[in-house]
Parts: structure tokens; C-alpha cells; sequence
């Protein structure tokens, strides 16, 4: 009692301790005491410590005979709630909450919700703690008896900082007991196939559906965002407060913030999609293969999406809406950051797909752990699109059979040659790197044609970037004759308000140095020679290139695309900005009256092009 004293005086609050034996609560009298009690402490600031009172308690000894209404600080606990009519009981561990094998043990995994039908029987409990009487054992006893006569218990750990704040904050830290769970479908309670399958199914009615019940979905879907977006900021300013509590970098947190305005771009751009041409079924080639004998090639959905993203959660917008538009079920992984903002945003969105398709078309998984079990569905899963750090994007790659479709850096270059337009040059440099310092077409390298430090117009781009609040970093070259810092570094994603500066010889050797150090994104050349810009153009080997105009440029809705899924790299299916076009295959559909082939005895082939219907 002395250190609970010393510790709640600190706040300004008194303590006080109950002792209480089992006879007590066997007196009614009491019972209808305890609440007054309680509450009349709590009014005057007083926090009330229940234990038991150890001198002249009757509770039988040793512990697993016990009779006693109560038999541990746990089972105490459990029935003080009760009588309290509690709103949440948190047990305090010194472990992280209830796992599935002894918690030293690598494979065990943290259960982050208890289900009686489920994991009752399979768990097997180790020795008593050390410092109490019941260990685990007890814990989870005192839960499940709490937990299915109303009152929610969180099992957590009492070492970690904060746990018991987070826990309010509706955080999902340790192990949680709830009467209802066995009805909540998770992607942990609902197998990873069976969550894939059903947005296949979904996928399939919509595809079903006319072009203008598609469409009539993403107005509906832009709807539902525009009246919802006070409640979805709400949800976004405690991810963002969280973020920035946690200690997370700018870049994260501004990737993470949904800017005044934001939904209603967002609705807009969802608008501008449903009103293009409807992409599904589209006969893009007729061919007469013989007489009475017709082959058309028609754009067609990939199916199910997977996509991993980090931080960003307009992308689960943009993704969502590009998935309706394209007919492809989706399943969705965000970030533990943007939590609460993907759990509304996802919430909005499938709450306007009508019932005759299914809000299962677009599923938001939650669990880290379902990753690997998703990646393994490939007889079902067609095309996984990570959105993320290398690292996120390596992992993925190297644990699937899914085809998978993305960038891994967005280390773009802007080349500034030395017949540029040094006004629009400063343009250029300031917008591909300000604008949006976090997003992966921001400009990472300035490269500069080494006449232009003869004519001092490096220095001119350099105070530009600087009175821009750009801090500069230098390759070799540039380091030494203009005293900056060296970069770590060619191949390095700052994704913050800096950038690499270094000089080169001519387009050649831009070129080179972005082939060796670039990811293949999105690099610009500022230049009034036709000669050395169309070099430039036909040579760099990258997603997308630009002649005097911001790597900002490249992007799926400035593209004319509505949104993107994300930005690929990849030499193969789609590259630079992924609309829907992107989000499709292609089918062949042939008519035919009667035909056989038949060793092609009686068929005369024409291969006449057709022209397309309108």
C-alpha cells in the first residue's frame, strides 16, 4: 500500500485499501454496500484497492481445493467487476496476454481474441507464477467467467508502458475475452481461403451486374465518403496523434494524415472513374478465322487482388474503387499505423455495395500473421501489389507463387543539361521535390550537366532547393567543389524534405548513372536540345520519362487514369501508373456455327481482321 500511495499521490489522487473475504460477498448486505462504496471513493478521488484479507480468511488451503467464491487476486477481480457492473476488466500479466504455446517458445503465437469453442482444449498452461497463486491458469479462468456473464476482460501485460491506456484507446494489445466472439468473423476466425473465395464470388456477381449498376456502385461509394467524412477524420486524427506519439518519422505521419479536403478529392476522382468507358468486356480485336467463324479478344477482370500497403489510407480508396471499376474481388492489407482510418474508410465503402453483390467483394485483413496463409492461396489469389518499403516488397516476393506486380524505390532523377530553360529548371527541381516529399515520384537525385558550375547555375538550383527548406546532400563530385555533405548513398530514398546533388559530363552520362543507381521509376530530363531530349527519352530504361515537366506528373488520376492501384516497375503486364487497364487480362470468345476441326480437313482459314462494333 505504501508504493501504491506513493505512486497515485503523484497524481494527485488518495488510495485506499478494502479487505475482503469470501464470507463477505455470501452476505447480501454487503453486496448492495460494495457499489455505494466504490462510488462514494471514486467521488472524493479516492481509488479503492480490493485484497484479501489473509488473516482471517476461511478459504481452504492448498490452492486447487479452494471452495471459496474467490481464490486468487484474478477470480477477485473477475467477480468485483460483476458486482460493480464494470464496463471492462483488464488482468495484468507478465506476459503480453494468453498464447497458443509457452511464450518463450518461437511458435507460439499471441491470441489476440479468445473463443471458448475454439481454443478451449487446445491450450495447455505451464507452471503457477512466480509472484502470484494461479499463474495463466487462473487468468483465463477469471476471464471466461467474467467475460460470458457480460463484462469484457483484456488479458495484457503490466511491464509494457502505456498498455492499460491502449487498451482503453481500443488498441489490440494482448488477449481479449468477450461473450459475443465466437460470432465476430475475423480473417483469424474466417480461414484465409474462405476470405479469398467469397470476394471471388462476390467478384463474379458484379461482373454480372449491367455497366450502369457498376457505375451507379462507385457514386454510391463517393457518396457514402462525403457524408461519413467527419467520422473518418475523427478515426485519421487518432492514427495521426498516435503516429506522432509513437515517434514515427515525418514522412510516415504525413503519408498518413488525410488533409483537410482529401475525402472530397477522393469522392471526385471516384466519380471521374465511373464516368470512363466501361473497361469490362471490351472486344479489342475481331478476327474472321473462317467463314461463319468469328474470334474476338475482350478485356476481362484478373479476378481477386491482394494488396499490402503501408501508411497511406487514401490508397485503400483509390484501390477499392479501381477494384469495382474492374470487376476484380480485393482482398486488403494496411498498415498497423493507419488502423482506425482503414477499418472507417473500409466500412463506408462496403456498406454502398448493394446486397446482390456483397460486401465481401472487398475484405480488410487485420492480422499481420494472415499474410503468409494469403500468399499460399495462389490457385485463388491472381495478382498481389505490395505498396511499401523494399523490404515489405522483397518479403513478399520471395514468400509467394502469386504473380506479383509493384516497385520496390522510388529513387527518381531530374537531369538539368546545359542548354535548359534555367527558370523552368528551378520550376521543375523545387515542384519534383517539395511538392510532396514522401510520395515515391518525388525527385531523389538532381543530376546537373557540369558546364552549368562553370556558368554558376548549380549554385542557382542549389539555393533555390535551400530557400525551399531542402537540405543538400552531394555525390563525389559535387561534394568536394561545392562544400555539401556526402551522400551515403546513389541509391538512397530520403521520402523527407533532402536530396542528392551531383555533376555529370553530358546525357550520356546521365543516363549511365541512372540505369546504375535509379529504380526504374520515373525520371526527367529539363532541356532545350531536341537531340540530347530525345536521347535522353528513348534510353532510359524507366517506367515512366519526362521532358521538362515534374517526376510529380507521374501519377494515375494526372495520368488521365481516374486513380491507380500503384506504380509498377515490372517489365511485364502493366508499367509506370496502374489504372484500370492494369487491373485486367484479356479473353477469347469465339462464335461459331457448326464448325469442327476435324485434322482442319473442311476448314478454309481467312484470318481476316474485322473492324471493331461500336
Amino acid at each position: 500500500m505504501a508504493l501504491y500511495d506513493a505512486l497515485f499521490t503523484q497524481l494527485d489522487v488518495t488510495s485506499s485499501q478494502l479487505l475482503v473475504t469470501d464470507n463477505d460477498f455470501r452476505d447480501s448486505n454487503f453486496r448492495k454496500q460494495l457499489s455505494e462504496t466504490v462510488k462514494s471513493l471514486l467521488d472524493l478521488k479516492v481509488i479503492p484497492i480490493f485484497n484479501e484479507n489473509d488473516a482471517i480468511s476461511t478459504r481452504s488451503a492448498p490452492y486447487e481445493d479452494s471452495s471459496g467464491i474467490f481464490w486468487d487476486n484474478d477470480s477477485l477481480a473477475a467477480l468485483l467487476a460483476l458486482e460493480l457492473k464494470a464496463d471492462l476488466l483488464i488482468l495484468l500479466s507478465d506476459v503480453e496476454g494468453l498464447y497458443s504455446g509457452p511464450p518463450s517458445d518461437p511458435q507460439s503465437k499471441l491470441i489476440d481474441t479468445y473463443i471458448k469453442e475454439k481454443h478451449q482444449g487446445e491450450i495447455t498452461f505451464g507452471g503457477k507464477s512466480r509472484v502470484g497463486r494461479g499463474g495463466m491458469t487462473a487468468k483465463v479462468k477469471a476471464a471466461i467467467n467474467a467475460a460470458y456473464a457480460g463484462i469484457p476482460v483484456v488479458i495484457t501485460s503490466g511491464y509494457a508502458t502505456d498498455n492499460i491506456i491502449k487498451v482503453l484507446e481500443g488498441e489490440c494489445v494482448g488477449t481479449l475475452f468477450h461473450q459475443d466472439a465466437h460470432l465476430w468473423t475475423t480473417v483469424k476466425d474466417v480461414a484465409a481461403r474462405d476470405m479469398a473465395v467469397a470476394a471471388r464470388e462476390c467478384s463474379r456477381r458484379l461482373q454480372a451486374l449491367s455497366s450502369q449498376d457498376r457505375r451507379n456502385i462507385l457514386f454510391a461509394i463517393a457518396d457514402a465518403l462525403e457524408q461519413n467524412k467527419n467520422s473518418i477524420a475523427v478515426e485519421n486524427e487518432a492514427d495521426v496523434a498516435a503516429a506522432e506519439q509513437a515517434g514515427y518519422a515525418k514522412s510516415l505521419i504525413s503519408r498518413l494524415a488525410l488533409k483537410p479536403g482529401k475525402i472530397s478529392s477522393l469522392a471526385k476522382s471516384i466519380r471521374v472513374l465511373a464516368d470512363m468507358e466501361d473497361p469490362i468486356g471490351r472486344v479489342l480485336k475481331r478476327t474472321e478465322l473462317a467463314d461463319g467463324l468469328v474470334l474476338e479478344k475482350s478485356s476481362s477482370p484478373l479476378g481477386v487482388l491482394l494488396i499490402v500497403f503501408e501508411s497511406r489510407p487514401d490508397a485503400l480508396v483509390q484501390i477499392a474503387s479501381l477494384a469495382v471499376r474492374s470487376g476484380n474481388g480485393l482482398l486488403l492489407k494496411g498498415g498497423k499505423e493507419a488502423r482506425r482510418s482503414n477499418i472507417i474508410l473500409h466500412k463506408v465503402i462496403t456498406s454502398a455495395i448493394p446486397a446482390s453483390v456483397g460486401e465481401k467483394l472487398i475484405g480488410l485483413v487485420t492480422s499481420r500473421e494472415a499474410i503468409p496463409d494469403l500468399l499460399k492461396l495462389d490457385d485463388v489469389i491472381d495478382l498481389v501489389i505490395p505498396r511499401g518499403s523494399n523490404k515489405l516488397v522483397s518479403e513478399i516476393k520471395e514468400s509467394t507463387k502469386i504473380p506479383v506486380l509493384g516497385h520496390a524505390d522510388g529513387i527518381c532523377h531530374v537531369f538539368v543539361d546545359k542548354s535548359a530553360n534555367i527558370p523552368m529548371a528551378k520550376r521543375i527541381v523545387v515542384d519534383a521535390k517539395i511538392d510532396y516529399p514522401a510520395a515515391c515520384n518525388a525527385m531523389e537525385t538532381l543530376l546537373v550537366h557540369e558546364d552549368l558550375y562553370k556558368t554558376g547555375q548549380l549554385n542557382v538550383l542549389i539555393s533555390e532547393l535551400r530557400d525551399a527548406g531542402v537540405t543538400i546532400y552531394g555525390g563525389p563530385r559535387a561534394s568536394s567543389i561545392c562544400n555539401i555533405p556526402e551522400a551515403v548513398s546513389f541509391h538512397h530514398e530520403y521520402n523527407s524534405m533532402a536530396c542528392t546533388v551531383e555533376l555529370v559530363d553530358d546525357v550520356h552520362a546521365a543516363i549511365d548513372h541512372i540505369h546504375r543507381n535509379g529504380s526504374a521509376h520515373t525520371d526527367c530530363i529539363v532541356s532545350e536540345d531536341h537531340a540530347v531530349s530525345e536521347t535522353f527519352l528513348r534510353q532510359v530504361d524507366s517506367a515512366a520519362v519526362f521532358h521538362n515537366a515534374s517526376t510529380r506528373f507521374c501519377d494515375g488520376a494526372r495520368f488521365g487514369l481516374g486513380a491507380e492501384v500503384g506504380i509498377s516497375t515490372s517489365r511485364i503486364h502493366a508499367r509506370g501508373p496502374v489504372g484500370v487497364e492494369g487491373l485486367l487480362t484479356t479473353r477469347w470468345i469465339l462464335r461459331g456455327s457448326g464448325q469442327v476441326v476435324d485434322g482442319d480437313k473442311g476448314v478454309v482459314y481467312t484470318h481476316k481482321n474485322l473492324e471493331l462494333q461500336s
